[in-house]
């Protein structure tokens, strides 16, 4: 398995080099972008009193989505789902890949049952971390691979979803675009928690199986813990969730600009209708 594994990750990283050297030299522009609501069908994910993490990711998926769509010309969203069905996790990175995504959005929620005070977002990108709070949330989102069958290990090199040593291996793999993903991670959290007043707990790397075959920059957003009485209000909620949405928007169009070296335009009346929808998108600005 480790020799594999090994002969795997190199011929990855191999692949992946000259690719992102391009991006550094021609000009650059993000065109496609993957939404990816977690989980759905079957795998409901996390639950809080009154809510199933399923339900919350697809309307915030939808509702990043239909921002991007409107208010960034040029750039195409693409869904992993845009209903509530199950998709493994393999396939939504093949989803990606197929169509030559320049970013893939995984959004989330949070739980924590021992810890019913915890609150607040979490940005993560593929890496090594061997602390447990991240190991465990790791553990729990790769743990949908379960649902696939007893030969789910077919699609992800091998990998033991109750291994330490391949959380590890595994986490090399998106290092190729480790740089852009922690830009866009550092983005959104800053959003969120000087835009959207919501509590940063700050950008954090682990072995996500959703991530790690994903061919561009990849991020997964924890969007606050459902086991949280507040926090639950508040990702149920369709302000919230629009308020979510937005401070993703705002990241992503940041991100957008740095990276293609200009300023983002948009129409003076889009601008404004932006910022005044619902009355809740200047928190976001």
């Amino acid at each position: 398995m480790k020799r594999h594994l090994l002969y795997t990750l190199i011929f990855t990283l191999c692949y992946l080099y000259p690719t992102l050297s391009e991006q550094k030299t021609l000009n650059y522009s993000i065109k496609k972008v993957v939404i990816d609501a977690g989980h759905g069908g079957k795998d409901h994910g996390c639950s809080g009193k009154k809510s199933r993490e399923k339900k919350i990711t697809l309307d915030i998926a939808l509702k990043l989505g239909q921002r991007i769509k409107k208010y960034t010309k040029g750039v195409k969203v693409i869904y992993t789902r845009s209903r509530d069905v199950f998709v493994p996790l393999h396939k939504r990175a093949a989803i990606a890949n197929r169509n030559n995504a320049d970013l893939f959005i995984s959004i989330h929620c949070n739980a924590s049952p021992t810890h019913p005070r915890a609150y607040g977002t979490e940005t993560y990108v593929m890496g090594v971390d061997k602390s447990a709070e991240n190991l465990a949330v790791a553990r729990r989102e790769n743990s949908v691979i379960l649902l696939e069958g007893s030969n789910y290990q077919k699609h992800y090199d091998g990998y033991d979803v109750n291994s330490t040593e391949s959380n590890i291996v595994f986490s090399l793999y998106q290092n190729a675009y480790l740089e852009q993903s922690i830009q866009l991670a550092n983005l959104i959290e800053k959003q969120f928690k000087y835009k959207s007043k919501r509590k940063s707990r700050g950008v954090k790397q682990e072995s996500f199986l959703v991530l790690y075959k994903t061919a561009m920059p990849s991020v997964l957003i924890e969007a606050g813990f459902l086991s949280n009485r507040k926090d639950e209000k508040y990702l149920l909620s369709d302000m919230g969730q629009r308020i979510t949405a937005s401070a993703i928007f705002q990241a992503f169009r940041k991100y957008k600009e740095m990276l293609e070296g200009r300023a983002f335009w948009m129409p003076q009346h889009l601008e404004q209708e932006m910022f005044e929808e619902a009355g809740i998108e200047t928190a976001c600005h």
